[in-house]
C-alpha cells in the first residue's frame, strides 16, 4: 500500500523512551538482524554476520550475543547499506509523501535534491507572486503536477533555511538539498532574472543569498544552461541568462563552506559538450575546489565518440585542480509519451511550436505531409542530440488507446501496424494518435538495448569520474519512473546480464555516492555508522513494471513501480519499509552541509 496523500503533520511519530538495559548495565540493542549475507558497501567480499542496531547506529557487526528487543532471521538474505540517489527532485513531493515513494521502497535511504538550478526556496517576501511563478516553472521544466504543487506543499517559507526547517522531523528518508540558481536570481532580480543581467550590487546580493543558504545547510549550488529548460511562460529559465563571471562568483562562494558541491547542466549534457562548456565546468569546479556533477551520460554503442568526449571534461578538470563527475543510469528507463501532452518530443528542435498548438490545429499540422517531413528532418539532425533516438517511430509501442478506431492496438509495434496499412511509421503513428484526439500513450523502444551498448556501459562504469544516478525521481511523474534503478540494477547484476558482481554493484549504489557528497558515517555497514540498511532476497530483487496511479494531491497521476524482493529498509535504525509497505515512521533527517557532510576537496 502506498500512503501518500493520507499522511499529515498530526500523524503519530515514534517516541523515544527509556530503553531496557541488559544485565551488564548497557542499553539493550533495539534490533538484531541474524545470519545475513552482509555486503558492506566498500567492495569487500560478502560475509555472513549478525548486525545489531542501537539508537539509530550500527552497534555491532559479526557474532552478536547482546540481548535485543527484537530480532529476525536473515539467513539467505543480503544486507547492504541504504542506497544513495544523487539526483532527485523530491523538493516538493516530500511534503505530501514523506516516504519519497517509490525510491524508499527500492532501498534508497538518502536522496540529493535541489538539482538542475530549480528549488522552491528562497522566495522573496516582497513578491508573493513568486511562489506561483515557481510552481508553474516546476510544472513545466520538471513535469510536476501543478495541482499537487499548489495543494500539497505549505509554501510557508521565504529563506532557504525556513524551507529546510519545514521538512525537519517530517520525512522518512534522509534528504540533502542544493540551492537552485533560478531561485537565487528571481529573489534578487524579480522578473528581470529572465533575460537580464545583474548589476554589481545585485550580483553581490545573489552571492550573499547563496552564502546564507549554505550557512543554513544547503549542500551547495545547482544551475542549468540547458536549452531544454523553459519556465511556465515558455521563456528560458533565469539561470540560462547567467554569464560565466556570475557562475564563477557563485562557484567561489561554494568553496568557502564546508561539505559543499556543485551540480550543473548545460546543453551538451544531452549529447556532446562544446569546448566552451568543458571550459565552464572545469573553471567552476577548480574555482570552488569542489566536485561538480552533471547528468546524464547516455551510453550508446551507435555513438562511440560520445563517452570519450563527455569524459574529457573530467580529465581536464583533474589537471586544473577540479573534479567533474558524470552521472549515468545503469538501466534503460522507459518513457511514457503522447502527442497530446508535454514530453521529450517537445524538446526536439522545431517540434515544440507544433506540439504546443491547440489540439485540433496540432492534428491538422501533424497530418500535413510537409510538416511531418520537416519534423522528421529536425529529429534526425545533429542538433537534436540524444533525442535523435526518439525519431525511429516504427519502434514505438502503442499503450492505452481511447477510440473504437484503435481497439486492439494496445501492445502492438507501430512498424507492424504501418506495414499492414501501407503507411510510413510516422504517418501511421499520427493517424493512430489523431483518432484518440492525441491522448494515445506511446512507449518508444530503446535503440541502445544491444550487447555492444551494454558492454560499453560496463566499461564506462569503471571510470573514476562516473557515478550511477540520474533517476530524476520526483520529477516527470506521469512520463517516466527512474526511481527503481537501484533494484532493477541489482536484479540485472545477480540474474540477467551480470556485468558487475554484487559487491561492486552495492558499492556503486552506496559508498561511491556517499563519498562524493562527503556524507558523514553513511554508505557502509560499519560499527558506529548510521543504521541506514536494506535487506533483500537476492533471488527476487527487482522492480515491477511501472503503472499509472492517481495518488497525488488533486488526484493527479504518476508512474509507480513496486519493489520486488526487498524484505525491509531501515533509516537511522528505524524500520520504514517491510515487504514493500511503509511503516508510518518518519526517522529521516534533513542532512545539512558541514554538520552532516564533510568537504570533498579537489585540491
Amino acid at each position: 500500500m502506498r500512503v501518500v496523500c493520507g499522511w499529515s503533520r498530526s500523524s503519530p511519530r515514534p517516541q523515544v523512551g527509556q530503553l531496557p538495559r541488559s544485565r551488564r548495565g548497557q542499553p539493550m540493542l533495539d534490533h538484531v538482524i541474524r545470519g545475513a549475507t552482509v555486503v558492506d558497501g566498500t567492495g569487500a567480499p560478502a560475509r555472513t554476520a549478525d548486525v545489531g542496531i542501537r539508537d539509530g547506529r550500527i552497534a555491532a557487526v559479526g557474532k552478536v550475543t547482546e540481548k535485543a528487543r527484537t530480532t529476525e532471521d536473515a539467513t539467505g538474505l543480503v544486507l547492504t547499506p541504504g542506497f544513495v540517489d544523487p539526483h532527485t527532485h523530491y523538493d516538493a513531493q516530500l511534503f505530501w509523501d514523506p516516504y519519497a515513494t517509490p525510491s524508499l521502497n527500492h532501498g534508497v535511504t538518502t536522496v540529493a535534491a535541489g538539482n538542475c538550478g530549480f528549488t522552491l526556496a528562497p522566495l522573496n517576501p516582497g513578491r508573493p507572486g513568486d511562489a506561483d511563478y515557481t510552481r508553474r516553472m516546476m510544472a513545466k521544466v520538471e513535469g510536476m503536477s501543478l495541482v499537487a504543487l499548489e495543494e500539497g506543499a505549505p509554501w510557508s517559507w521565504h529563506s532557504f533555511g525556513e524551507y529546510l526547517d519545514a521538512l525537519e522531523g517530517r520525512i522518512a528518508v534522509n534528504a540533502g538539498f542544493m540551492v537552485g540558481h533560478c531561485a537565487l536570481r528571481r529573489y534578487v532580480m524579480g522578473p528581470d532574472a529572465v533575460g537580464g543581467q545583474p548589476g554589481e550590487e545585485q550580483l553581490a546580493a545573489i552571492v550573499g543569498l547563496l552564502h546564507e543558504a549554505m550557512d543554513a545547510g544547503a549542500w551547495g549550488f545547482s544551475t542549468t544552461q540547458s536549452s531544454t529548460h523553459s519556465d511556465g511562460d515558455g521563456r528560458p529559465v533565469a539561470s540560462r541568462h547567467a554569464k560565466p563571471a556570475e557562475l564563477l562568483a557563485l562557484a567561489q562562494a561554494v568553496g568557502e563552506h564546508e561539505g559543499t558541491q556543485i551540480e550543473a547542466i548545460v546543453a551538451g549534457c544531452l549529447d556532446q559538450f562544446s569546448d566552451a562548456e568543458i571550459d565552464l565546468f572545469v573553471e567552476m569546479s577548480a574555482t570552488a575546489g569542489r566536485p561538480l556533477n552533471w547528468n546524464v551520460l547516455t551510453v550508446d554503442a551507435a555513438v562511440p565518440e560520445r563517452v570519450p568526449r563527455q569524459l574529457s571534461a573530467s580529465e581536464r578538470a583533474r589537471k586544473a585542480g577540479g573534479r567533474v563527475v558524470a552521472l549515468t543510469m545503469p538501466i534503460l528507463t522507459p518513457m511514457n509519451m503522447s502527442l497530446g501532452t508535454f514530453c521529450a518530443l517537445n524538446l526536439i528542435p522545431g517540434w515544440g511550436p507544433v506540439l504546443g498548438l491547440p489540439v485540433p490545429e496540432r492534428i491538422a499540422r501533424l497530418r500535413d505531409p510537409g510538416v511531418r517531413a520537416e519534423l522528421l528532418r529536425r529529429a534526425g539532425s545533429k542538433e537534436a542530440g540524444v533525442f535523435r533516438r526518439l525519431a525511429d517511430f516504427g519502434r514505438y509501442v502503442i499503450g492505452d488507446t481511447y477510440s473504437e478506431a484503435n481497439r486492439g492496438l494496445t501492445g502492438r509495434v507501430v512498424r507492424d501496424i504501418a506495414a499492414e496499412r501501407g503507411q510510413d511509421p510516422f504517418s501511421c503513428l499520427v493517424e493512430i494518435c489523431a483518432a484518440d484526439e492525441l491522448r494515445t500513450v506511446l512507449w518508444p523502444m530503446p535503440t541502445d538495448n544491444d550487447p555492444a551498448s551494454w558492454a560499453l556501459r560496463a566499461e564506462t562504469w569503471s571510470h573514476e569520474d562516473v557515478l550511477l544516478g540520474g533517476s530524476d525521481a520526483g520529477a516527470h511523474l506521469d512520463r517516466m519512473c527512474g526511481a527503481p534503478y537501484t533494484t532493477r540494477f541489482l536484479g540485472d547484476c545477480l540474474r540477467r546480464r551480470r556485468l558487475v558482481g554484487l559487491e561492486q554493484a552495492v558499492r556503486m549504489l552506496t559508498d561511491d555516492p556517499a563519498r562524493l557528497f562527503g556524507l558523514r558515517e553513511r554508505g557502509r555497514v560499519r560499527e558506529g555508522w548510521h543504521a541506514d540498511l536494506v535487506l533483500f532476497d537476492p533471488e527476487r530483487i527487482d522492480a515491477a513494471p511501472a503503472t499509472l496511479v492517481h495518488d497525488l494531491p488533486g488526484d493527479s497521476p504518476r508512474l509507480d513501480s513496486r519493489a520486488l524482493g526487498v524484505r525491509a529498509v531501515w533509516v537511522n535504525g528505524v524500520e520504514v519499509i517491510r515487504d514493500d509497505e511503509v511503516s508510518g515512521a518518519v526517522p529521516g533527517r534533513v542532512l545539512r552541509a558541514g554538520r552532516d557532510t564533510r568537504t570533498v576537496s579537489t585540491r
